[in-house]
């Protein structure tokens, strides 16, 4: 019996080629299904999210170079990757650990292996030993989420500026936002300003077009870009990601309507290159402004602290990959599997030597 990962991810494939071998719920299902069965492999999950295709499967030896071919037809050759026994358990556990991923530490590709694990065994493609890898891979994640702070401090400008408000405001559910330029940037974050609360959203862009389309897969209310200083006197954060030239929100255009607002405090997040508003609106009284490299700079500095986080990270999963394997010795077929317990004995032999 062969434990492997097969598979792309983020590291050597482009997001143009990754988006070409993404695989959406069914199909993943339907294409674990097609390589089991007698002469191929015996267990499959196929783990499909936007950084990564990986194909996690159990198969007899005999079967192990087939099994290999057809999950490779089924892949590119650049990038492909391929682990095998402790390595392969190993790499899933760092994957729902997000210490695989794209932004370290991020907690979204727990849901999405957990989902992908539900998935497979629905379809009937998982047994014995899958099922006992993955119920596993979701221990570790919670192990090491909790000794560790590898999750903690955001570590995205959208979130980071999301973080700040809710310091500033507390509770956004009240809070009234404005979002001027409807790009990707200001999708993001409007869309992470909607998941932490907030109610009531306005949209400016320059094209009504995908202002009304935003403010409406939001439930907001879109504006035309030269009547967004009319709804300034009741807004409580405003989001700025135009690609104008020049400043789009200047000291002489806030400062009146700071005058009417009372001690209501106005939190402003600038995600613009060039900048959108102008630096010096921070000195009017209750105006707190962000811009992109106060926040990619609160990003790093977060980032740092995850890193500092990764070497017991890696311990901990160290003692999870050697119970697992323990296990596995134990429940592979008697015939070889005191040469298979001897491998994995010598690989912790090697490794312990070369720390």
């Amino acid at each position: 019996m062969i434990l492997s990962c097969y598979g792309i991810s983020h590291h050597e494939a482009s997001v143009e080629v990754r988006e070409r071998f993404a695989l959406g719920e069914h199909a993943s299902v339907e294409a674990g299904r097609a390589l089991c069965g007698p002469g191929r492999a015996d267990e499959m999950v196929v783990l499909s999210t936007c950084n990564r295709t990986e194909y996690y499967s159990v198969a007899p030896r005999a079967a192990r170079e087939l099994v290999e071919a057809e999950v490779q037809g089924n892949l590119p050759t650049a990038g492909f990757l391929h682990h095998e026994g402790e390595a392969a358990v190993r790499h899933l556990f760092r994957v729902a650990c997000g210490l695989d991923s794209m932004v370290l530490g991020e907690t979204e590709i727990l849901g999405q292996v957990k989902k992908a694990y539900q998935n497979a065994s629905g379809g009937g493609t998982t047994s014995r030993f899958l099922n006992k890898l993955f119920q596993r891979s979701f221990q570790v994640a919670k192990h090491v989420r909790s000794r560790t702070a590898i999750t903690r401090g955001s570590v995205s400008v959208g979130s980071i500026a999301v973080d700040l408000a809710e310091q500033i405001f507390g509770s956004l559910r009240e809070r009234k936002v404005m979002i001027v330029g409807a790009g990707d940037t200001g999708e993001l974050t409007a869309r992470t300003l909607r998941s932490r609360g907030v109610q009531s959203l306005f949209v400016a862009n320059r094209s009504f077009e995908r202002a009304d389309a935003l403010a409406r897969e939001l439930g907001g209310r879109a504006l035309h870009f030269d009547a967004w200083e009319q709804e300034m006197r009741d807004v409580d954060i405003l989001l700025s990601s135009t690609s104008a030239p020049h400043f789009v929100i200047t000291r002489s255009k806030l400062e009146p309507v700071m005058d009417e607002r009372a001690d209501r405090p106005l939190f402003l997040i600038d995600l613009a290159v060039p900048r959108d508003i102008e630096p010096s609106v921070n000195e009017l009284d209750g105006v707190y402004l962000y811009d992109i490299d106060a926040l990619q700079g609160i990003a790093a500095g977060a980032l740092e602290r995850r890193r500092a986080e990764l070497a017991e990270c890696e311990r901990l999963i160290d003692e999870h990959v050697h119970d697992f394997m323990t296990w596995l010795a134990r429940e592979t077929p008697r015939v070889g599997w005191e040469r298979f317990l001897q491998q994995h004995r010598a690989a912790q032999l090697t490794k312990l030597n070369s720390a």
